[in-house]
């Protein structure tokens, strides 16, 4: 079974509708949430899923994915549309626990940033991290977990942060060509995009060799799924971790189902899925606490957070297969 869906382009938001299935294929099936499926490197596994029957195998047909730009837009799909799951970022699984939605984390997703990195011309002076100093670097938007990112790398590396100008460019694609024009000496990249683009641009610096591991997205439900319909849920989680797994196993036929589902060219999809497989990007689904903090000290820092998290009545492990529960 192969899938389809509309073309969303590698920078731009994806529309909030499900990828489509031949109609015989589709049978009962079932949608979940996936921000920035179509888009960002989240979806893979849930590609790898649906169209290897693991999904099925574990008990619930899931056939569409439905999605977002990213923050509470996914977590109002996930409350609103198909079956109450999601991979959401976990900022936006913290900011709707706040505001007193009865959701849970059941499961991690991406289990780093390790996808994120900024480069320069090739040409470029500039060789290290450090030789930003008096020069400029772009983040996306005020907020964003590049702006994060960017202020605890320079941190982390002993750059005076007065002396470095960070600037905001709206997009990947926006600081790439502020980068190109010299309105800026380094710009943030990720997969797919530094897949397709790689030759185009020389790393400055990658984020995971300069912070510790962090959480990017979390599954997570209602509390009320889990009452009524808790296989399900298993199975779910049970299904993506199938999809990790193999991922990670089979990268080549991996990055080839990924191309399909995105709409891309096959050859960027695998080199695109073989870098996350050589960072170790996608969790089976266990929950490391330490690497949730680490992701919530950064958004302390960009104002998203305010004060400690106590994960426990958050965070429900029970729901992960038994030999990834106690781990993390």
């Amino acid at each position: 079974m192969s899938i389809t869906i509309g073309r969303r382009g590698l920078v731009a938001g994806a529309a909030l509708a499900p990828f489509a299935l031949p109609v015989a294929a589709q049978g009962r099936g079932e949608e979940i949430s996936v921000t920035h499926w179509g888009v960002l490197m989240y979806g893979a596994p849930y590609a790898v899923a649906i169209e290897k029957g693991f999904f099925r195998e574990a008990g619930v047909n899931i056939t569409g994915i439905l999605t977002s730009k990213g923050g509470g837009t996914t977590v109002r799909n996930v409350l609103a549309g198909g079956l109450p799951y999601g991979e959401v970022s976990l900022a936006a699984a913290v900011a709707a626990a706040r505001e007193g939605l009865e959701i849970k984390i059941v499961n991690a997703g991406a289990a780093t940033v390790a996808d994120i990195l900024w480069v320069t011309t090739p040409d470029s002076p500039i060789r290290t991290i450090k030789d930003l100093e008096g020069h400029k670097i772009a983040y996306t938007s005020p907020k964003s977990v590049t702006e994060m990112l960017v202020i605890m790398s320079l941190t982390a590396s002993g750059v005076d942060l007065s002396k470095v100008e960070r600037v905001s460019t709206g997009g990947i694609g926006a600081g790439l060509t502020a980068l190109r024009q010299g309105g800026v000496q380094a710009a943030p990249i990720m997969d797919p995009i530094w897949a397709r683009d790689h030759a185009r641009w020389r790393p400055l610096f990658f984020v995971k060799d300069v912070l510790p591991p962090m959480t990017q997205t979390v599954g997570i439900t209602t509390t009320q799924f889990i009452r009524e319909q808790p296989q399900k849920l298993r199975a779910i989680i049970a299904g993506r971790r199938k999809g990790v797994d193999f991922l990670y196993a089979n990268p080549d036929e991996g990055g080839r189902i990924f191309a399909e589902a995105y709409e891309l060219p096959r050859e960027l999809g695998v080199r695109a899925v073989k870098n996350m497989v050589d960072v170790g990007y996608w969790s089976r689904g266990n929950i490391d606490t330490k690497a949730l903090d680490n992701m919530v000290e950064g958004l302390r820092i960009i104002g998203e957070v305010d004060g400690p998290i106590d994960w426990a009545p958050l965070v429900d492990r029970s729901f992960l297969p038994p030999d990834l529960q106690a781990t993390g």
